[in-house]
């Protein structure tokens, strides 16, 4: 086949290819000649065109069987001038014109050279556009795979950064420094990641422009622009020299408090076990039968003095108290102790040793009223403390009726002890508290044990209380006497009737003298 492409080889039409129309019934321009007389009216008649087209493609195919080819069809293999060129190569044409043709042919052959060229050149070209477009495609998707969770991290760096926080230990707030610090140690690892995801940015941007490649718009993957990003990160650096600020000054805060709660508990637990060591001496003097009543008076007196002036121990603890109110502190692992157990505590104790300071009082004033002896005394406490088994202070029913048996009462459970320890109970416990203390049990026990008793004696004792008075107020009762037997007389007593009578005064002449049986109630 003939190479009609062959570079700087200028086509050649005319004398200089004689021969090689031989045997393909003359030349084209013998042909030519002859069209020029063809009736016109022929070329109406399909079946005078069809043999034409036949003759044409027969005189064409015999000329390009030289060149090694053939056509079939005119309009078809003709459309794009190759094979035609072809045929104008191989066949002689005796034409007055062959330079220019030759010269116009050479230019069609120089521009369709060019056209493959252009056209190979623009194929190259677009198919690295279509690469970096693919290079930039992937860029934009690396990107936004990146760019999405380093955003999530972000905003939620920032939404603990800005995160209230309420602790009540010096360990919490430890924990959360701890936990900040571990956080921060991270972010030289995010800001490295941050400049690589811009770094994909700015090399899919870098790619554009040095191949003047206009994008359509922004990363058709993600809406998180590098605007975004930087300024985000700009919030997060913002944020944490603040979080740094608050955990420094919540972690003073709580060392203060720590401070305090250890300071207070310092001090509670040695206010707290002294009153309870107090409250048990307290029981085991006015319990156990060491020495006369005033003996036991005066140990409790002197017990009374050192409660006094332990006082300031326990202001001191109520101002450390106040420190931690005001620093809304409400726990304090140190201790086990509260300002409202040390309060009460406290009320307590003073209540218990001014009650027992009046009970032997009470005892001496018995016991100087009936007559009792120390060693009578001391058997009544003896039996009273063999039935306390709580050591409570007070006798329930069951242990007032085992110690009555012990005494030779007969309170058995029958219809006639239980009438009999009904009534002695209606005397001990007029109040029916359910409970006998060591006072009614005394009284009792003088009662049945002297005769001598009588009213003056009685009356001489209320006016010992009342300092002298010929009445007594019920405050005197209830600050000289048990409260169950301070109400019991008060409930009892009549008005004070005399000339000088004040306001409350109560009458306890006719209250003694009532009580034994020399007048009625």
């Amino acid at each position: 086949m003939v190479d009609y492409h062959a570079a700087n080889q200028p086509y050649q039409y005319g004398p200089s290819s004689a021969g090689n129309g031989a045997g393909g019934g003359g030349s084209m321009g013998d042909y030519m000649a002859q069209e020029d007389d063809w009736d016109r009216d022929l070329l109406l008649d399909p079946a005078w065109e069809k043999q034409q087209r036949k003759t044409f493609t027969a005189w064409c195919n015999s000329h390009l069987r030289k060149a090694g080819t053939q056509i079939e069809n005119i309009d078809e293999d003709f459309r794009d001038g190759l094979k035609l060129m072809l045929l104008l190569e191989v066949i002689e044409l005796d034409y007055y014109d062959s330079h220019n043709v030759n010269t116009r042919c050479q230019k069609i052959c120089d521009q369709w050279d060019a056209l493959g060229s252009l056209t190979h050149s623009r194929r190259e070209a677009l198919e690295k556009t279509e690469k970096q477009l693919e290079t930039i495609d992937q860029l934009h998707l690396e990107y936004a795979k990146r760019a999405a969770p380093f955003n999530n991290w972000m905003e939620s760096a920032m939404e603990d950064l800005q995160d209230m926080f309420i602790v009540h230990t010096i360990e919490e707030i430890e924990g959360l420094i701890s936990a900040h610090d571990q956080f921060k140690s991270t972010l030289p690892d995010a800001d490295r990641e941050r400049e690589a995801i811009l770094a994909i940015h700015k090399e899919a941007q870098r790619i554009a422009e040095s191949n003047h490649i206009k994008l359509s718009g922004s990363n058709p993957y993600t809406t998180v622009t590098p605007q975004i990003i930087n300024s985000k990160w700009e919030k997060v650096q913002q944020l944490v020299p603040k979080r740094d600020h608050a955990l420094l000054e919540e972690q003073s805060k709580q060392q203060s408090n720590e401070h305090l709660r250890r300071q207070f508990a310092s001090q509670a637990n040695i206010v707290g076990p002294w009153i309870q060591t107090k409250m048990e001496e307290i029981g085991r003097i006015s319990i156990e039968m060491n020495g006369t009543l005033e003996d036991q008076l005066s140990h409790l007196k002197q017990y009374e003095r050192s409660i006094v002036d332990y006082k300031p121990n326990l202001d001191l603890l109520e101002q450390q108290h106040q420190l931690i109110q005001e620093a809304l502190i409400f726990d304090n692992k140190h201790t086990n102790y509260t300002m409202e157990h040390i309060r009460v505590g406290w009320e307590q104790l003073l209540t218990t040793i001014a009650r027992t300071i009046n009970e032997v009082e009470n005892q001496i004033l018995t016991r100087d009223a009936k007559g009792i002896s120390q060693e009578q005394m001391q058997e009544f406490r003896a039996s009273f403390n063999h039935f306390d088994k709580d050591h409570g202070g007070a006798l329930g029913p069951e242990e007032f009726k085992a110690c009555l048996i012990s005494l030779g009462y007969d309170v058995e459970n029958d219809r006639q002890g239980d009438a009999e320890f009904n009534r002695i109970m209606s005397v001990v416990d007029p109040n029916h508290s359910g409970l006998v203390t060591f006072q009614a049990f005394i009284d009792f026990m003088s009662r049945e044990t002297t005769d001598t008793d009588t009213a003056d004696q009685v009356i001489a004792s209320f006016k010992v209380l009342a300092g002298d008075k010929n009445f007594i107020t019920a405050e005197e009762l209830r600050r000289e006497l048990p409260p169950d037997q301070a109400e019991y007389c008060i409930a009892r007593m009549a008005p004070y009737q005399g000339p000088d009578a004040a306001p409350g005064a109560l009458d306890y002449k006719s209250f003694s003298t009532a009580l034994y049986g020399e007048s009625d109630l």
